[in-house]
């Protein structure tokens, strides 16, 4: 019987390393992709940091980016929508931080072409760090004696507190916050004990069912693209009163929501799957709380089939596979006001 088992073992490992030659099963790289115009250097990684976990980029003095996007946990919050100052929430849930340098589009409709663009856009947003203007975030922060030499540091001597230096900072340093390594990666590369029999099995049915048409690629995010290119989908694609009417997801309408054009109403950019067994709840409006709910949604809804329980549980196992050793985050020191403090809103 023990014989049996292993040669039954032997053929799950062999037809797994034939699907995944023929998907084109990629690794994470170790190293995210920059623009020419913003390096990733260690003194921009630095500030880029600091201001990331800065409150004092909102209103109140309490909501930073990593309020929402928390880096020491999935890069999200683990809530169905994200909450920003006095309280407010939005209608979309936040989407992990993590490995979304690998994203060629940012926010679930695609309206920041970069993640230059994407950190522009939370600090002014009325519902979720509520500055008036980017002006006042730079009057702030040149007030706090220790930013000018910071952006110094990253940008040049002759180098100002600007807009421009500020988001550039911040993206360099979500160009750091990346996953490679995971036991997926390791049995791509070669390491054929990294993954266990059930995800191996997991792995086949991924790609059988259909989910690797669109959660394709290093980040299982859709094809790599250019910078700026998004790679979108329908959802849902297919009509189902039940699921409709217990989640509600055509309430928002998507890419539609930035363009106006009839055929981006409810298209979204297809989200990464890494680590995301740790990035419960799921799907744009977070309404489903549960991984194996998710699959069984997706399932439904995308590629309009009814998975059984073992192929459910076995695509799940699979997708706990997809999380890698996160890079050790040290909390820095914000820089301080001696004395003095600012007029938050209240």
């Amino acid at each position: 019987m023990k014989k049996l088992q292993t040669f039954v073992s032997i053929l799950a490992l062999a037809s797994a390393a034939s699907i995944a030659q023929s998907a084109e099963w990629k690794p994470l790289p170790g190293k995210a992709p920059e623009p020419a115009d913003n390096p990733t250097t260690p003194a921009k990684v630095k500030l880029g940091k600091i201001l990331f976990l800065d409150p004092r980029l909102s209103s109140t003095g309490t909501v930073s980016c990593n309020s929402c996007h928390n880096v020491m946990a999935g890069g999200e919050d683990n809530r169905p929508v994200a909450a920003g100052v006095h309280g407010k929430t939005g209608g979309r849930s936040a989407p992990t931080v993590w490995n979304s340098a690998f994203n060629s589009v940012q926010f679930w409709d695609g309206r920041a072409k970069s993640l230059e663009d994407q950190a522009r856009g939370p600090v002014t947003n009325p519902i979720e760090m509520g500055m008036k203007s980017w002006d006042d975030v730079v009057a702030r922060l040149k007030q706090i004696p220790e930013y000018p030499q910071l952006f110094k540091a990253a940008f040049g001597n002759d180098a100002e507190i600007t807009e421009d230096n500020a988001v550039k900072a911040i993206a360099a340093y979500e160009r750091t916050l990346i996953t490679p390594n995971s036991p997926y990666d390791k049995y791509v590369k070669g390491n054929k004990t990294a993954l266990n029999d059930q995800q191996v099995k997991g792995m086949q049915t991924f790609a059988e069912v259909g989910c690797i048409n669109c959660h394709s690629g290093p980040a299982f995010n859709g094809p790599e693209l250019p910078e700026g290119q998004g790679f979108f989908m329908k959802f849902p694609t297919f009509d189902n009163p039940y699921f409709e009417g217990k989640y509600k997801f055509k309430d928002d309408m998507g890419r539609y929501e930035v363009t106006k054009k009839e055929e981006d109403k409810h298209m979204f950019k297809v989200p990464t799957l890494r680590n995301v067994a740790l990035t419960a709840p799921y799907f744009h409006n977070g309404a489903v709380k549960t991984l194996d709910e998710a699959v069984k949604v997706m399932a439904k809804l995308q590629l309009n089939k009814d998975l059984s329980k073992q192929q459910i549980d076995d695509i799940v196992a699979f997708l706990n596979a997809l999380s890698g050793p996160f890079p050790k985050q040290e909390m820095p020191r914000l820089p301080a006001t001696p004395g003095k403090t600012f007029n938050y809103v209240k």
